[in-house]
């Protein structure tokens, strides 16, 4: 039995080498009693500013047209690694699980976890940074901290939520 309260959205990506914008889909549930407001499933991998648990209202699905109403509190932190990622994996997922963290989404290169803010930007930094070192060649990025526009400028939204720094 298919779940109607369910729903692949497409968001912008990035553009591929020829220019033209590359989609990822993501996983959502509408809210109850509104059509046009639904709830993401999982972080995205490569769709900037948004997390698990966030709140978007749909302006024009089809072309990708969103607006971000409320976050949830969860960083998207996405880690990447040319070589393989499942020693990556095996290191780092059971580690975030304990804390409360999710694996959202695992490909042959990268992994997305979604981790509430409120664990503190340090201890989950520690522990990606020991990913790092443990699995050499690994890199990772926030995926909702900084402003999609420059790439630097932190958004601060976590300030609202009660974090540990």
């Amino acid at each position: 039995m298919e779940n109607t309260n369910t729903v692949e959205l497409p968001f912008l990506a990035g553009l591929g080498s020829n220019g033209d914008p590359v989609f990822e889909t993501i996983p959502a549930e509408y809210l109850a009693g509104d059509p046009q407001r639904v709830r993401l499933l999982r972080s995205p991998l490569f769709a900037r500013n948004l997390a698990r648990g966030d709140t978007i209202k749909l302006i024009n699905p089809a072309s990708a047209q969103y607006e971000l109403e409320r976050r949830s509190g969860n960083l998207c932190v996405r880690v990447f690694r040319k070589l393989g990622i499942g020693e990556v994996d095996d290191f780092l997922t059971p580690l975030l699980e304990k804390l409360g963290g999710a694996r959202d989404l695992v490909s042959e290169r990268g992994i997305v976890y979604s981790v509430h803010v409120s664990l503190g930007f340090k201890a989950i930094e520690e522990l990606l940074d020991a990913a790092c070192t443990a699995c050499p060649d690994t890199v990772w990025y926030y995926g909702n901290v900084y402003d999609p526009e420059d790439g630097v400028t932190p958004l601060q939204w976590w300030l609202e939520f009660d974090t540990q720094e």
